[in-house]
């Protein structure tokens, strides 16, 4: 059981999973009310458009970049620093009637009107098709990681722990998301690749539960389903909270000293760490236990001894 400060304590989590089950769906209910009614903040990268990079001669302020920019009709425009104070990332969306290298062009003459004007670093165009391509093929890798790590935990387990797994990895996913989405901060191909990394984090987790709970059924011959769950759970709680706050340590240190050009990475990681932990306490066992797993789809009978035929 779980040890704190030396003494072992008994902790019902599955006798919690009611509540835990309401506010998952209300969290998950205003989750997909928030992508269904405005969507996600695409960034550039699944929207196209222009991505400068400026080099100044002395520390810029980004107020500064922006203002010059809002002057001269770009007022919708993301301004970031890139690694030092000098050196400026700024992307700026599709604009009708205005080439992509018009638009590079356009951005350094607003900001070279006055002195000390920056240099361009480099220049990069993502057109529209090629961002609708990115997103629609980052949906699909996400699709394929679920449908690849149901048939891993049906092969590994069985089919009724393959489906909590799955339901755990859908719940994250879709809170994630719709933090996001409820918060309007932009989704950009970085905040992709730390979801996908978020599923992987609360696979691992609930495959530890899930084999605890096998080698329980096969050690506690007397206890329910529920009591087995809930004691394989406190046995892995203390691995589960020790490796989620170390983790969380390094991100939390990330997200505010990594710069503004990994933010959007470091908060899915932050949020999708938070809630897997929790889904793997709560909901992952919780559904494969509402699914009817026992004892007799995990642990093989005992084979009859030979009767002795000897005289």
């Amino acid at each position: 059981m779980l040890q704190i400060l030396g003494r072992t304590t008994r902790i019902d989590f599955l006798g919690r999973r009611r509540i835990a089950a309401v506010v998952s769906g209300l969290l998950m209910l205003v989750s997909l009310v928030s992508l269904l009614a405005q969507g996600l903040v695409l960034g550039l990268d699944f929207t196209g458009g222009t991505l400068i990079e400026v080099a100044y001669p002395r520390p810029v302020e980004l107020s500064e970049v922006r203002q010059r920019l809002a002057g001269g009709g770009l007022g919708d425009v993301v301004v970031q620093h890139f690694g030092t104070a000098r050196d400026v990332l700024i992307r700026v969306a599709p604009r009708e009637g205005l080439a992509s290298a018009d638009v590079s062009t356009r951005v350094l003459e607003l900001l070279q009107e006055e002195g000390g004007g920056p240099a361009m670093r480099r220049v990069e165009f993502v057109g529209p098709q090629v961002g609708e391509e990115l997103a629609e093929k980052g949906g699909l890798a996400m699709l394929y990681a679920l449908i690849g790590i149901l048939l891993y935990v049906a092969f590994r387990f069985e089919y009724r722990f393959a489906l909590g797994a799955v339901a755990a990895l859908v719940h994250d996913v879709l809170i994630t998301l719709g933090f996001f989405s409820v918060f309007r901060i932009e989704v950009d191909l970085t905040v992709l690749a730390a979801v996908l990394a978020v599923i992987g984090y609360s696979l691992n987790d609930t495959i530890v539960v899930f084999d605890r709970i096998r080698e329980n059924f096969r050690k506690m011959r007397r206890g329910s389903a529920l009591e087995v769950m809930n004691a394989s759970i406190n046995q892995t709680i203390s691995r589960t909270l020790m490796t989620s706050l170390t983790t969380l340590l390094v991100l939390v240190a990330l997200f505010a000293f990594g710069g503004e050009i990994i933010h959007g990475f470091a908060l899915a990681l932050i949020v999708g760490i938070v809630v897997g932990t929790y889904s793997s306490i709560f909901i992952a066992s919780p559904a494969a236990l509402a699914l009817g797993v026992s004892r007799s789809d995990l642990v093989a009978p005992k084979r009859e001894e030979a009767a002795d035929d000897r005289p």
